[in-house]
């Protein structure tokens, strides 16, 4: 590099400096426009932008009916082995055999949040809520249980 390369490569370095120093004084200086939330003061308030993903949750209706029908899916498609689902084989009142859902685990400190089990899940039984606060002293609690005890299949179709 010759010494006109070096001086160059100098005003180029400023040049940049200057584009991103312009960049921030925009938004220093306009009141209005604020860019940051004033976590924890406004943990109450706080709302997460749309396609957030905070960890796995399988909703439950008013008479602890969920969606989940045990097929396995988002165990097979989970990248880390995050999810374990458990099922139990019962009879139907007609003789059938049919898969019930037992626990389904969820393994909050090994995800990765790739979204492939809320994506592949045929009947929409899990999703992604907004909860982002995930520090605890026992890694233990990272492990959850998302089906509620006692919790059913909704086998109304919506």
């Amino acid at each position: 590099m010759n010494i006109g390369e070096y001086i160059l490569s100098i005003f180029r370095g400023f040049k940049t400096l200057l584009t991103g120093m312009t960049i921030t004084g925009k938004y220093f200086f306009s009141p209005g426009q604020i860019v940051t939330q004033k976590y924890p003061e406004n943990r109450k308030t706080l709302k997460m932008f749309e396609g957030y993903k905070g960890e796995v949750v399988m909703p439950h209706d008013e008479n602890n009916h969920h969606r989940c029908t045990g097929c396995g899916i988002c165990q097979i498609n989970c990248p880390n082995g995050s999810i374990e689902v458990f099922t139990n084989k019962i009879e139907t009142a007609e003789g059938k055999t049919e898969r019930v859902l037992d626990k389904y685990i969820y393994h909050l400190d090994m995800c990765t949040f790739c979204g492939l089990c809320v994506k592949t899940c045929p009947s929409k039984a899990i999703v992604w809520s907004d909860k982002f606060e995930h520090a605890v002293f026992d890694k233990r609690k990272l492990v959850k249980q998302l089906n509620n005890p006692g919790s059913s299949l909704n086998k109304e179709k919506k």
